[in-house]
């Protein structure tokens, strides 16, 4: 292992390096949570791909290959489409406005007083999402250092707080760009290719395994339609996934760079069904399906190689724990804490690097007590899915929408979503269903309603959707600069 064990301490070294970097680029709010918004298509498509693709989509998306086969590629290819559709529609607009948070663009879009509500739904739905790819740490460390689980969440987790504490947006950003290059090799170039060839290539899997291995629906229709329903929506939505876009220089590389980052997601999603299918064919009676990716890297590879793999599955994780955390903070100081008066109490660049740390404590801390993550996970996205969903996108494509509107949505289908959680269980489809879909009709109801956004509102917002935001921050930094 000592060759393993040289990969990972490189790889750490380097994380943290890069963070130290990122230090002395985040001079202002804008550089801590966006980036600055200046980047090129690479590091666009590169850090969004990251972001978006960890833990879940690495270890879980070979476990269900496990599982199911080739069709355990869905989960993956639903955040694919999510990605593609989000950058293909959305996009451009979304950066044309400027903001920080989905909050704030309610806010901009309805007229003030609906981030309060949207705020906390998207804090818990963040925090959880931080919690749960901390968690995952827990699974490599254990294969590399055979220790318990809360000291595996503890260094990972502490690795992930400090480099984002430092340099907020621009550290998650250089070392999404190197973690997506890590996973690029491990996953794609090194463990598939060995997987496939370890199992006797497609002739040998297909003559070890039953012919539903290698059918497209054997997850089960109802399974494939609900991964549609919760992550390509919810991908639409997310505050981490908004964040990445806001970070875009201009609208045209948040699309194309979007693009190209759903594509990876989708040969991504693929790559890892294909290794969970060789997995089963080389070790049929695992005790777990969720050790099939430990399993096979652990066995098929030599000493080195198996170190940069288990990096890139440990790059996945900490890219998405990274743009989780630096989303719950944003949430937390942008919609939350800003309505507490305490906006101007400190430097924001100060305050943002403050709120990062105490919230990253705090999901590592949640991480090594919880018990049951996946059920956490689907409860967070429900309702976030459920109950902001309509009130976003109808106030992107629906010119009728009303505040008032919005907020009903967004109560109703938040109390019907926990209403079926425990009615029917968290496990159960019924509550994203009818939460959706209650959250639907009463936006519709209500806007009809109640009278029309005003004009003044709905002036601001389309000026902002054509790009005057943009306009005026450069007549600011230029006034500014000539003072």
């Amino acid at each position: 292992m000592a060759g393993d064990y040289a990969v990972i301490a490189l790889y750490i070294a380097g994380m943290i390096g890069v963070g130290w970097f990122g230090l002395r680029l985040a001079k202002t709010k804008s550089d801590y949570l966006v980036a600055g918004r200046r980047l090129g298509w690479f590091m666009y498509s590169g850090t969004m791909s990251a972001v978006v693709l960890g833990g879940a989509s690495t270890v879980g998306g070979v476990k269900l290959g496990y599982t199911y086969g080739i069709s355990g590629a869905w989960l993956v290819i639903a955040i694919g489409v999510g990605i593609l559709v989000l950058h293909t529609l959305f996009a451009r607009r979304l950066v044309k406005l400027r903001v920080y948070t989905v909050g704030e663009m309610l806010d901009l879009r309805y007229g003030g007083s609906t981030s309060t509500i949207s705020g906390v739904v998207m804090w818990g739905y963040t925090l959880m999402l931080t919690v749960t790819s901390t968690l995952a740490f827990a699974t490599i460390f254990k294969v590399l250092f055979n220790v318990p689980s809360w000291a595996g969440i503890a260094i990972g987790g502490s690795i992930v707080v400090l480099y984002s504490v430092l340099g907020g947006m621009w550290s998650i950003t250089l070392t999404d760009i190197v973690q997506f290059v890590i996973k690029t090799i491990g996953i794609l170039l090194i463990l598939l290719p060995v997987s496939i060839v370890s199992a006797g290539g497609f002739d040998g899997m297909a003559a070890r395994l039953d012919e539903s291995y290698f059918e497209l629906t054997a997850i089960g229709g109802d399974t494939i339609f609900t991964y549609f329903l919760i992550y390509s929506f919810g991908l639409l939505i997310g505050q981490d996934i908004w964040q990445r876009v806001f970070t875009a220089r201009t609208p045209g590389i948040a699309t194309g760079g979007g693009v190209i980052s759903g594509v990876y997601c989708l040969v991504y999603g693929l790559a890892g069904a294909l290794i969970g299918t060789a997995a089963k064919t080389l070790y049929p009676n695992l005790a777990s399906a969720q050790d099939a990716f430990a399993t096979i890297v652990e066995d098929q590879l030599p000493a080195g190689v198996r170190g940069l793999v288990l990096a890139a599955a440990l790059s996945a994780m900490m890219s998405t724990a990274s743009g989780a955390l630096i989303a719950c903070s944003t949430v937390s100081t942008s919609d939350l804490l800003s309505k507490l008066g305490l906006k101007k109490a400190v430097n924001e660049v100060t305050r943002n690097r403050v709120t990062t740390l105490v919230l990253g404590i705090a999901a590592i801390g949640i991480a090594m007590v919880v018990d049951d993550v996946v059920n956490a996970l689907t409860i967070a996205y429900d309702i976030l899915v459920g109950g902001l969903l309509v009130a976003i996108i109808g106030g992107l494509a629906w010119k009728r929408g009303t505040r008032q509107g919005a907020l009903a949505s967004m109560v109703v289908g938040t109390v019907v979503v926990i209403t079926f959680m425990f009615v029917d269980g968290v496990e159960a489809n019924s509550p994203i269903y009818w939460g959706l879909g209650s959250s639907l009709a009463v936006y519709l109801l209500v806007s009809f309603l109640t009278p029309r956004t005003s004009d003044e509102i709905l002036t601001v917002w389309t000026r902002r959707l054509n790009g005057s935001a943009a306009a005026e921050e450069e007549e600011a930094k230029l006034a500014a600069s000539q003072s």
